[in-house]
């Protein structure tokens, strides 16, 4: 059977799930963080994955001041960026980014710089050049505004670019700002992206000479 084939002319990449495995460090920091709070740790870790660890604390606590949320987020971010324990690529990752090497992508994370730059060093992963990060947006996914930002700053349309996403919050951030969605991981195909794979090994990417990037995804993981 034939690849799926997407067209787009830059690429705007999630990273906790979708380049970077880092499943074990959030699961053992929000689920102490849940039992602190009194909370259904299983619960808690429906709403986390992909978004700004203040917005999920605000969906949780709805009654809880956002100054609060804010300390408390400051505390976990430097906690997470502490505990690096488990932190590995999604298979993939790796030769994914290397086949990206001068053409137009963005990583655009609800991690903040110290967080997103641990992690990615930690599953030995080199960072883009162009970094959207959460100390770069007024908003978090699911609003769009990281992937507009990611898109603006390549100088490319929106409806040019093709997201990678893992969590319901990312995939509906992705298509809020008119993108095309390939969704990374078990989480991702609950939330109907355009095209879903496991991992990235599923993807190959071929640069045309017109500046098009060709996305050959494993057509038997496609939705």
């Amino acid at each position: 059977m034939p690849a799926t084939v997407l067209t787009a002319r830059a690429l705007l990449l999630d990273m906790d799930g979708t380049l970077v495995n880092s499943d074990a460090v959030v699961e053992r920091i929000w689920r102490r963080w849940a039992e602190r709070h009194g909370l259904d740790g299983d619960e808690v870790m429906k709403v986390v994955h992909g978004r700004q660890g203040h917005a999920s604390m605000a969906v949780l606590l709805p009654d809880r001041p956002m100054r609060q949320n804010l300390a408390d987020n400051a505390r976990m971010l430097a906690e997470e960026t502490a505990d690096l324990d488990g932190v590995i690529e999604v298979p993939g990752a790796a030769a994914f980014l290397a086949s990206l090497r001068g053409l137009p992508h963005a990583l655009v994370t609800s991690a903040d710089v110290a967080l997103s730059t641990a992690r990615m060093a930690a599953a030995g992963l080199p960072l883009p050049d162009v970094r959207v990060t959460a100390e770069s947006v007024g908003a978090s996914k699911p609003d769009p505004e990281g992937f507009l930002k990611g898109a603006a700053e390549l100088g490319i349309a929106p409806a040019d670019c093709v997201v990678f996403e893992d969590s319901g919050a990312g995939v509906a951030a992705g298509k809020a700002a008119g993108m095309r969605v390939v969704g990374v991981g078990p989480r991702a195909g609950v939330h109907h992206p355009d095209v879903v794979v496991p991992d990235l090994t599923h993807v190959r990417v071929e640069a045309a000479a017109d500046g098009e990037i060709r996305l050959h995804v494993d057509a038997a993981h496609s939705v």
